[in-house]
């Protein structure tokens, strides 16, 4: 029989989060640093708006690019954080989570051979769906020492004759990496002298501390060259309801909307009524669930310097991306020694790529009684395995 696959789908490798995923849930009295996923259940408000949708019969398809009133909502929403408008019939479309939002715009956008900048580590999605759609990826490694921010040297250095797009993955998952105002605006000239197109995944704008998120969008010239990516995972803690939107230019919007027609139809119906309580009456969860966050945050950055993993300071999402170097181990093998020891799931910088060698991500979207006991047990995995 000759191979039924694709010759290019042979060569993506599966995404290194999941293997330890499937690994804990195979193991007794295991924990989970490892799943970038909120502890928290949905606001009640919002599962109730759900559910009430469903008690209503609405269980249609929507439109194709989602509730309208679901998408002025959202144009709202944009324009209160950003100061940016857009148009809600033909700027912004409801996608199944923010990854689809990520591989249709990579879809609509590239041309065989068209290049697209990749800083990494980042989100272990933009590699693959690159490839997929015919795109040559370039990875941008960025680097501790500039808390893994994309700096214009870096960015300068990358571009070709053939790049097209630039992805900013900010904040940042794995590091917790934020691009703030001056870091931003360092880059703005550079994008717009190489007449760069740019897919901005925003997942975790929310979730900042200290620092108030800034978006490349708002910057005189980045709307027009923009795909504004965010959703209701992070944020909201509606992961499983498989929810995102992209908002940009009509014409590369309607592209989009063109394949998410052939591949989806819409998003979940019941998800999109929630999702519009959610944006109308969230503000408040946010906060709180922000504010238990932060607190997690500080006391995983100390506990973790105090066992020799130094770890510098992120200001977003919520992982924070210690140095293991002290160990003498890779990335990989401690990983899989602190699951197979202590039982204790973290995932491999190398997971996010290559750059990530040395490090580690650490969720802390769990509850401060998980982190402590998994923090004891990475101290005595630390002392027994340091040089």
């Amino acid at each position: 029989m000759r191979n039924p696959l694709s010759q290019l789908i042979e060569t993506i490798e599966p995404s290194g989060i999941r293997k330890f995923f499937d690994l804990v849930s195979e193991m007794d009295d295991a924990i989970s640093l490892g799943v970038g996923e909120p502890d928290f259940d949905t606001p009640w408000h919002v599962r109730e708006e759900g559910i009430y949708s469903l008690e209503k019969g609405k269980t249609f398809y929507t439109s194709n690019a989602g509730l309208l009133e679901l998408r002025e909502e959202l144009a709202k929403l944009i324009y209160r954080r950003q100061h940016v408008s857009y148009d809600p019939v033909h700027e912004i479309m409801i996608t199944v989570g923010g990854s689809e939002a990520i591989d249709l715009a990579l879809r609509a956008m590239l041309d065989p051979g068209d290049e697209v900048l990749i800083p990494q580590p980042s989100y272990v999605s933009y590699l693959p769906c690159a490839t997929l759609a015919g795109g040559k990826p370039v990875v941008i490694k960025l680097e501790e020492k500039d808390q893994f921010k994309l700096t214009p040297e870096k960015l300068r250095e990358a571009i070709t004759d053939k790049t097209k797009i630039l992805i900013l993955p900010f904040p940042n998952n794995p590091t917790g990496s934020v691009m703030d105002f001056g870091d931003l605006k360092a880059i703005v000239d550079i994008i717009e002298e190489n007449d760069l197109y740019i897919i901005s995944d925003e997942i975790y704008s929310e979730l900042t501390y200290g620092k108030e998120h800034v978006s490349i969008i708002s910057f005189p010239g980045m709307r027009e060259r923009t795909v504004y990516i965010n959703g209701f995972s992070k944020a909201y803690a509606m992961t499983g309801w498989r929810l995102g939107y992209a908002a940009g230019p009509k014409v590369i919007l309607e592209q989009m909307l063109k394949i998410h027609q052939f591949a989806i139809m819409c998003a979940p119906t019941t998800s999109q009524y929630a999702a519009l309580e959610a944006v109308k009456h969230g503000d408040e969860d946010i906060e709180r669930m922000r504010e238990a966050y932060n607190q997690r945050r500080k006391y995983l950055i100390h506990a973790l310097n105090d066992m020799g993993l130094t770890c510098f300071e992120p200001f977003g999402a919520f992982y924070v991306f210690p140095s293991i170097r002290s160990t003498g181990m890779t990335s990989d093998e401690f990983a899989n020694k602190l699951l197979e020891e202590e039982k204790v799931a973290v995932v491999p910088g190398t997971a996010f790529g290559e750059c990530g060698e040395g490090f580690l991500r650490v969720s802390y979207a769990y509850s401060i009684e998980d982190l402590k006991i998994a923090l004891e047990r990475i101290k005595r995995f630390v002392k027994r395995h340091t040089k």
